[in-house]
């Protein structure tokens, strides 16, 4: 919110009456009690933006770390939100149609999507991609069009508002005409808004969702201002445009010094219009406390198919951008912080409460004379798998697997084994949650 300059009283009387200072006491009272009451009512309606950030209903900043799953083109591929989120993501970012492109994701589909999510514990990002590219691909959608397609279905958006991000249209713009994308994006959600859909909002980035006019940066605060929930994220594409470190930081730093909410919605190691950097844009969203959704999944074709995280839709074969994104430095395994609305904790291990009572340690190096015994935050804790977590290769996982007898039953590091035919988890691993 801008402060807004007055200028100071000149030229009239100053009066002042015992009756005139009750009754601003008064309003002020009434003002800060009507304050409080709006904020209670709006902490009550799932997940919110304030001052830039996004919080879940309860008032727990809540940081995505996610992945985007393709389903619309792989509707087959049920068990892909699943093993999205044995891999310690919070965040399942799913492909939808509207019809206008692909063949129409149901409203009944949408609702198993969701019951999905819900029973994996992520949080799910649904966005439709028939918009990708408008203006340059003649078959792309318009955000009308996608919101006519939201509207459709919002029976089975209503009451998901703790669950549900509903992510208006992919990339809506391509590299012409992407000058209407701040009316057309604020039409959207007026319409949305109008129609009675409550959900958090997000929006992509023109330029094929890489921003590089700086049209959503500079339209951004107006795009905001549009929401009368002011309930919008914005998303930005990272691919060849921000190769390097200086590129990401100046573009996400904006958004934070402007206190406004953004997310990489889409970023991976390489691509066809330039490297990425990957680590940078891991590192900065980390520090900044900003989201970031890996893309993707499986299923990548037409000479991307580096963008896989795993091989044909297979968990227990991770890709060496599956390795980065999930176990590297500052990755999903080691900061992903599951909702609150499914019990908190940290998706990938390294938080939650050992059998003995103790809390598990953030990190191994607390415990620096291996005992399994570690000190942090003035206080004891264990280290998983260690002697003091009662031993390795007994017990079952919060997730209901049983643990490994040894972690060289997990080659590829996924945190996931194969012992006495039947998968288990290597303790403190990146399944062990």
């Amino acid at each position: 919110m801008r402060s807004q300059r007055r200028s100071p009283l000149r030229g009239r009387p100053f009066r002042y009456s015992v009756a005139a200072g009750l009754t601003a006491v008064l309003g002020l009272l009434l003002s800060l009690l009507g304050s409080a009451s709006g904020e209670a009512e709006a902490a009550t309606t799932g997940l919110r933006v304030s001052n830039g950030r996004l919080y879940e209903a309860n008032g727990k900043e809540f940081v995505m770390r996610g992945v985007n799953h393709a389903h619309a083109w792989y509707p087959q591929e049920t068990d892909s939100i699943a093993d999205i989120a044995a891999k310690g993501a919070n965040t399942v970012r799913i492909v939808l149609s509207s019809g206008d492109r692909w063949t129409r994701t149901t409203a009944s589909e949408v609702s198993s999507l969701i019951g999905q999510c819900k029973a994996s514990k992520v949080i799910c990002v649904l966005e439709v991609h028939d918009t990708t590219g408008y203006g340059e691909d003649s078959a792309a959608a318009s955000l009308d069009q996608a919101a006519n397609y939201w509207v459709g279905i919002k029976s089975v958006l209503s009451g998901q508002e703790d669950y549900v991000i509903v992510n208006i249209g992919n990339e809506p713009y391509g590299n012409s005409g992407y000058s209407a994308w701040t009316s057309a994006t604020k039409g959207a959600i007026v319409k949305l808004r109008n129609a009675g859909i409550n959900n958090a909002l997000m929006v992509d980035a023109p330029n094929w969702g890489q921003d590089w006019s700086n049209t959503m940066r500079d339209n951004a605060s107006s795009v905001f201002a549009a929401d009368p929930d002011r309930n919008t994220i914005f998303s930005i594409h990272m691919y060849g445009v921000y190769d390097t470190a200086s590129e990401v930081q100046s573009y996400l730093n904006t958004f934070r010094s402007n206190n406004l909410p953004i997310v990489v919605g889409e970023f991976g190691d390489q691509h066809s219009d330039g490297d990425p950097n990957e680590d940078a844009i891991m590192s900065t969203a980390q520090s900044l406390g900003i989201g970031y959704l890996g893309w993707s999944w499986s299923g990548n074709g037409s000479g991307v198919e580096y963008l896989d995280l795993v091989n044909g839709f297979n968990p227990n074969s991770l890709t060496s951008w599956g390795q980065r994104l999930f176990n590297g430095a500052n990755g999903i395994a080691a900061t992903s912080q599951r909702a609150t609305v499914y019990g908190g904790g940290n998706s990938g291990g390294g938080s939650g409460t050992a059998p003995n009572g103790y809390p598990y340690c953030a990190s191994s190096s607390s415990d620096p004379d291996g005992d399994g015994w570690g000190w942090e935050n003035s206080a004891s804790c264990v280290v998983r798998g260690s002697a003091a977590d009662g031993g390795s290769g007994n017990g079952t996982a919060p997730n209901g697997y049983p643990y490994c007898a040894s972690s060289s039953s997990d080659p590829d590091g996924d945190g996931w084994g194969w012992e006495n035919s039947a998968s288990c988890v290597v303790r403190g691993g990146a399944a062990d949650h």
